[in-house]
């Protein structure tokens, strides 16, 4: 009788516990999404330049050094990539790569006239950033949230219905960066030795903005 009474137990309690589960299915999942297009105020550059020897490579750096620095870049925000002697040129050729980082204050499209040399073997964009990119990737989720949230409401009022607790709230993978390199900013200076407009416009007003969005998954109560 004990053995039937407590098997009689574990099948009531079994029972609550399949019909709590069934209770819990009672919800609505719905994904909300939002975008933002934020204005970039950092652009870091790659850049290349040659010589025939090391000697007028080491002076050409110099050059290079004391041009950037007239355009207000900062050496904490130039950086060594690397150096390499092109076996295949005639004459063979040195050649040295660096990036560097300009921001809203620097007079881009003056830099660019500066750096028309002859011993620059190329430049082009190697990121486009914005300083305060997390906080507007952070408005950005909470927005797409905030979506999700509203379209249950309107969906469950149409029905009679109300939205309840969130039961389930997953991040869809973001589909852009904090760093972007717009093809629009990639193909107008690819190479500055090839451009034969001077009047080029190399402003930051001339690059495409960053574009966030992101999705977020809920699932809620229906009440």
């Amino acid at each position: 009788m004990k053995l039937r009474h407590f098997l009689l137990i574990g099948f009531f309690t079994l029972g609550n516990f399949i019909h709590a589960q069934e209770v819990k299915k009672n919800a609505i999942e719905v994904t909300g999404i939002a975008e933002m297009e934020v204005k970039p105020d950092e652009i870091i550059f790659n850049i290349g330049i040659k010589a025939d020897n090391k000697n007028d490579l080491a002076e050409n750096e110099k050059k290079l050094f004391e041009i950037l620095k007239k355009n207000s870049v900062k050496n904490e925000d130039i950086d060594f990539k690397s150096m390499y002697q092109n076996m295949y040129s005639k004459p063979k050729t040195f050649v040295k790569s660096y990036q560097f980082k300009v921001n809203t204050k620097t007079e881009v499209t003056q830099l660019f006239e500066d750096l028309n040399q002859k011993w620059v073997s190329n430049i082009n964009i190697a990121e486009v950033k914005n300083t305060k990119i997390a906080d507007y990737k952070k408005a950005v989720k909470i927005n797409a949230l905030k979506a999700a949230k509203a379209k249950a409401d309107y969906l469950l009022e149409s029905i009679g219905k109300k939205t309840g607790n969130p039961l389930e709230i997953i991040e869809i993978e973001d589909y852009t960066s904090d760093a972007s390199l717009p093809a629009y900013a990639q193909r107008k200076v690819s190479n500055i030795q090839m451009e034969a407009e001077a009047t080029q416009d190399y402003s930051f007003d001339n690059i495409e903005n960053i574009k966030l969005k992101y999705s977020i998954k809920t699932r809620y109560e229906i009440l």
